[in-house]
C-alpha cells in the first residue's frame, strides 16, 4: 500500500503541463531554458564536503586502508577505570561516479575489519555500501533514487554523512558505542519544473535501525520509519528561492522495555538566498504536529515549532557548511518522541598543495515530548568532533593522521560514553577517468 501512496505522488508530480509564465518582476528574467535550483532544504542532500579541488566525477576508484589508533575507553574495569585499547583495521573500497547529459550514477563499497588489542572479544567486520542512480526524464523533470547500508560495531568507523540543510534529513539515532548496528536508508524524489520559476516535487523514505545483538544494546530499540514530502518551490530571481514544503513520517520503535508509534505530520516555508555561485544560506520553519502512542499508556498529541538554519561555502581551496535543526521525532535507538535540538559543521581546508586539513563538530541534544512516560528514555545529549590531516606521499600512496572523540549521556547504560581515539592511516588509491 505504501508502495502505491508513492507512485501515486510521483505520477502527480509529472502530470503538470509545460507552460511558461511571465519574466520575474525581480531583476533580469532567466533565460527560458535556464533550469531552477533545487533549494537545500527540500534538496535531500547533504553539502559537499570536499573542496573545489577535489570534487570530481566520471571516475572508477579503488582503494586500501591500513590504520592504526588508540581508543583510551573500550570498556570499563569493574571499579570504573576506563580500559584503552590499541585498534588495528584495515578496509577497502570501490567506487563508481559516472555521468551523462541525462543520468548520473553512483556506487561505493567499502568492507573493513577491525582488530582490538588486548579486548579482542570487541574483533568485528564493517560494511558500507551506497548506491545513486538520477534520471532527467525532460530538460525540467528529475527523478532520483538512493539507498545506503551501513553495518558497524564502532562509532568512530561509521560513514559521515555530511551537513544537510534538508528538512527531510533521517531522524537522530542513539549510538551504543561498541555493539553491532545495521542501518538501512532507502529515498527517492522527483521533481517537476513546470514554468519558467516555479518547481513542485515529491519524495519518499524508509529506513532501519537495528541491533542484531540485544545483549550488547540492554535498553535500547530497533525502529523502522517511513514517510512522504511534498513540495511547490518558486524562483524571486536568480539568487533568491521560497517555497512550501509538507512531510509526513511515521516511526515505530520496539525493546524490551516497551514500544511506541511516533507520528508527525510538519508544514513549513522556507528561504534560500544564493549570494555567489559558492555561498548559500537557507532558512525554514513552521508548526510540526506530532502524536505518540506507548504503550500501555494513553496516546498524546500536540504542536510544536519546528527550525531548520543552513549555510554552505565552497571555494577550490576551502569548504564549509553548517546546520542547525530543532524538531520532534522518533529517535533511533530510542522508544518515544523526543524534542531535538542539533547543531553541526563541517569544514576543509587545503592549506598547501599537498596538505589538507578537515574538521566536524556535532552536538545534539534531546528531550521525551511526553516526560510522564515512565517507559521511555527522559533523553540525554551527544558530542562528537574530528580533526584530520591528509598528505599524498606519491601518485597512489597518501598518508594520514587525526584525532576524534565521542561522549554521549543518556539514561541507558549501553550509550553512557567517553571516548577519545588518535590515530594514523596509511592509505593506496587507484582511480581511472571514465568518459562521458
Amino acid at each position: 500500500m505504501l508502495t502505491r501512496i508513492y507512485l501515486g505522488l510521483v505520477l502527480l508530480v509529472a502530470m503538470p503541463a509545460w507552460s511558461q509564465v511571465e519574466p520575474s518582476a525581480t531583476g533580469p528574467p532567466p533565460s527560458s531554458d535556464e533550469a531552477m535550483q533545487t533549494p537545500p532544504p527540500v534538496s535531500g542532500q547533504s553539502y559537499p564536503t570536499e573542496t573545489g579541488s577535489e570534487a570530481r566525477s566520471n571516475y572508477l576508484r579503488a582503494g586500501l586502508n591500513i590504520q592504526t589508533a588508540f581508543d583510551n575507553n573500550v570498556e570499563r574495569e569493574p571499579t570504573g577505570e576506563p580500559i584503552g585499547d590499541v585498534i588495528y583495521s584495515i578496509a577497502s573500497s570501490f567506487a563508481l561516479d559516472q555521468s551523462t547529459s541525462r543520468t548520473h550514477r553512483m556506487f561505493s563499497y567499502s568492507p573493513g575489519f577491525t582488530l582490538y588489542e588486548p579486548t579482542s572479544a570487541l574483533n568485528s567486520q564493517a560494511q558500507n555500501a551506497t548506491v545513486g542512480y538520477q534520471y532527467l526524464l525532460s530538460p525540467h523533470t528529475r527523478i532520483s533514487v538512493q539507498d545506503s547500508f551501513v553495518q558497524t560495531s564502532n562509532v568512530f568507523d561509521q560513514p559521515y554523512g555530511g551537513v544537510s540543510g534538508s528538512t527531510l534529513s533521517p531522524t537522530q539515532e542513539v549510538e551504543a558505542p561498541f555493539a553491532e548496528q545495521r542501518s538501512n536508508l532507502a529515498s527517492g524524489q522527483l521533481s517537476n519544473q513546470f514554468s519558467r520559476n516555479g518547481m513542485i516535487g515529491a519524495g519518499g523514505t524508509y529506513s532501519i535501525f537495528d541491533y542484531p545483538n540485544s545483549a550488547q544494546a540492554t535498553g535500547l530499540a530497533n525502529s523502522n520509519s517511513y514517510g512522504g514530502s511534498a513540495f511547490y518551490n518558486r524562483r524571486l530571481s536568480s539568487t533568491q528561492y521560497i517555497g512550501v514544503n509538507y512531510q509526513s513520517s511515521k516511526m515505530t520503535s520496539s525493546s524490551t522495555s516497551g514500544d511506541s508509534v511516533t507520528q508527525v505530520n510538519t508544514i513549513s516555508c522556507f528561504y534560500t538566498l544564493y549570494l555567489e555561485h559558492s555561498l548559500s544560506l537557507s532558512v525554514s520553519s513552521g508548526p510540526q504536529h506530532f502524536d505518540v502512542t506507548e504503550a500501555p499508556l494513553p496516546a498524546s498529541a500536540s504542536w510544536t515549532p519546528a527550525v531548520t538554519a543552513s549555510m554552505g561555502w565552497q571555494r577550490s581551496r576551502t569548504n564549509l557548511a553548517a546546520s542547525y535543526s530543532r524538531t520532534v521525532s522518533g529517535t533511533g535507538g530510542l522508544v518515544g518522541a523526543f524534542q531535538s535540538e542539533s547543531a553541526n559543521a563541517n569544514a576543509s581546508w587545503q592549506f598547501a598543495r599537498i596538505w589538507t586539513a578537515g574538521s566536524t563538530a556535532s552536538y545534539t541534544t534531546q528531550k521525551n515530548v511526553i516526560p510522564v512516560f515512565s517507559l521511555s528514555n527522559q533523553g540525554g545529549h551527544t558530542i562528537s568532533g574530528a580533526v584530520s590531516v591528509q598528505h599524498p606521499i606519491s601518485e597512489h600512496f597518501s598518508a594520514g593522521f587525526g584525532y576524534a572523540l565521542f561522549h554521549q549521556r543518556y539514561g541507558v547504560a549501553a550509550v553512557t560514553s567517553d571516548d577519545q581515539r588518535a590515530y594514523i592511516s596509511i592509505s593506496y588509491q587507484f582511480t581511472r577517468p571514465l568518459g562521458r
